[in-house]
């Protein structure tokens, strides 16, 4: 049986990261990896911990990268199309995990193989069983007719939403203490860059997994 291990918010967190990938009992042939978004920001070590998931990328073919509200900040600056909302909400420690090494400041200091890392970055992820979003969806509407900024920035409509999506929902972006379990849906991101727990859960069984 395929079984799928999705992990929350990691925000920079690289020792956190490596402790949790450490204690999962993945087989990399038969066995999927989703990590939920929001890899930068806030935590000492965001290019560390983007550079971790481009090699372990590398390494097993099934692993999916779904795209954070904070990896969307990140390319509205690099862009020029909104640089303080990124400043705003932990930008800065990404900019410096990746000046402290780079020879010259600006959008060069990302290497080209990051920024192709952030392009790739997908909105959901979908199984017969599943569904995993950054933020959630908003109810009632069908998901080919959902919003991007929905599934990336959206709380309380969907978190405090009974509406089934037909297949239970597994989501980060909105931090708890522990994980939230309900009917339908599975909040994952404990707070691991506020002094909490980075958490994964294995599915089907929903087993949890913290360090």
């Amino acid at each position: 049986m395929e079984r799928i291990f999705a992990i929350g918010d990691i925000h920079g967190c690289l020792d956190k990261l490596t402790s949790l990938m450490r204690i999962l009992d993945i087989d990399t042939e038969k066995d999927t990896l989703v990590f939920m978004g929001d890899y930068i920001d806030r935590g000492p070590h965001s290019k560390e911990v983007v550079e971790y998931l481009i090699d372990l990328a590398g390494r097993q073919d099934r692993v999916i990268f779904l795209k954070g509200n904070h990896e969307l900040m990140l390319q509205n600056y690099l862009n020029g199309t909104d640089m303080l909302t990124f400043l705003a909400n932990g930008g800065e420690a990404t900019l410096q995990s990746y000046l402290r090494d780079a020879p010259y400041p600006g959008n060069r200091a990302i290497p080209e193989k990051h920024l192709d890392f952030f392009d790739s970055l997908r909105l959901y992820y979908d199984t017969d069983d599943f569904l995993f979003v950054h933020a959630g969806l908003r109810p009632n509407v069908p998901l080919e007719e959902q919003d991007e900024m929905d599934m990336l920035w959206i709380r309380d409509e969907f978190i405090y939403s009974d509406f089934s999506f037909g297949k239970r929902v597994i989501f980060g972006h909105t931090p708890f203490p522990e994980p939230l379990v309900m009917k339908n849906k599975i909040g994952i991101d404990t707070g691991a860059v506020y002094g909490n727990k980075l958490t994964c859960v294995r599915l089907p069984d929903v087993r949890f997994y913290r360090v």
